[in-house]
């Protein structure tokens, strides 16, 4: 069975989605802000929030660090210093771990390379999220792996060769592991969020979660994604799709990830158990809307009757238009008024069928 636990919590396919808010550097820089996020994250009903953790020296080249980063954007002259800015360290990531522990919703953060990935652990992260950069990265992968945490792996851009690679690094180290279908576009086309995927990914690999990254703007495609048989959904979540950032244009503000969460609560609920049955609150509106056999005419005892001596009206408080033909041929025991339903007792026989 396939099955994952992030701080006690339990992702299966018979569970509602879990579903991550990708905060990742839209705090920009500003814990207070980043503990807003956290928070209207929680309101909205989300499982987990997530940050993104680089150790920019060792991480990046010496000639891109100090690469000229002119963007509107930018939070530096070079790019290493629009990193560093944006950058968490220790006290920020304590200060944040208790805080959501205070909130009740699980934090946790994309390790980007060694480093980052030892010091989340130190902080005792609960789950660890790969990048869809870091799909062929398979040494790191191992490392995180050794951790024994769960861990989400983002799969854009990657082959199905990548995908199957990076899974058999890992579950002989760790079987917590849920792999991602996504779209390293920011955001991506329609056509490229390729969501059958999902699919795919469930019938290749039948012992993990499936779940869903999703960068497109709208909410739509996570209920398309949970119907295909994802169970976590990750997205980017922003208090103000205006502010200065490059993920804020395609994040979801509060109204959007609130109507996310609930949409998919509403798709757990709303696929039932596949068995058709009428339900209670159905026969009060049925009563009016369904149709009986009455009789079309005046109709004598002993009457013989035939197709045009019917007809189907509401209420739905006789006998059903399915059984007319059955009763063609047989003869009245008593007399019909107009209107009059037919009712087994003013048959002179049973009928057949």
């Amino acid at each position: 069975m396939r099955e994952l636990c992030v701080d006690a919590i339990r992702i299966a396919d018979d569970t509602d989605c879990y579903v991550i808010a990708e905060i990742g550097h839209n705090h920009q820089g500003d814990l207070e802000k980043c503990k807003q996020l956290f928070h209207a994250a929680h309101e909205c009903g989300a499982n987990a929030v997530k940050l993104q953790k680089r150790d920019n020296r060792s991480l990046f080249t010496k000639a891109m660090y100090d690469s000229a980063y002119s963007s509107e954007n930018a939070y530096g002259d070079t790019y290493g210093a629009h990193r560093e800015f944006l950058e968490f360290g220790e006290f920020e990531y304590k200060e944040l771990r208790a805080y959501a522990k205070d909130l009740g919703i699980s934090f946790f953060s994309t390790a980007f390379d060694f480093n980052s990935a030892d010091f989340l652990e130190k902080l005792d992260m609960p789950a660890y999220k790969l990048a869809s950069g870091d799909l062929t990265n398979i040494p790191l992968m191992k490392h995180i792996a050794s951790f024994g945490k769960p861990m989400f792996i983002s799969t854009g851009g990657g082959s199905m060769e990548d995908v199957r690679r990076a899974y058999e690094a890992i579950m002989p180290i760790n079987r917590h592991l849920c792999i991602l279908q996504c779209s390293a576009g920011y955001p991506p086309e329609y056509e490229e969020l390729n969501l059958r995927v999902i699919e795919t990914f469930r019938a290749e690999f039948p012992d993990i979660v499936i779940g869903f990254s999703s960068h497109d703007s709208g909410i739509a495609m996570a209920v398309a994604g949970y119907m295909l048989g994802a169970r976590v959904v990750e997205k980017h979540f922003t208090l103000n799709r205006a502010w200065k950032g490059t993920d804020h244009a395609f994040s979801l503000e509060r109204p959007g990830l609130q109507k996310m969460v609930r949409d998919l609560k509403r798709t757990r609920l709303a696929m039932g158990d596949g068995i058709k049955r009428q339900y209670e609150s159905e026969k009060k509106p049925l009563q009016k809307m369904s149709k009986k056999l009455v009789a079309a005419r005046d109709l004598e005892a002993g009457h013989v009757l035939t197709r045009a001596d019917f007809c189907i009206k509401s209420p739905n408080d006789g006998l059903p238009p399915h059984m007319m033909d059955d009763l063609i041929g047989l003869t009245l025991a008593k007399p019909l008024k107009e209107d009059d339903n037919f009712a087994m007792d003013v048959f002179a026989q049973a009928p057949v069928g």
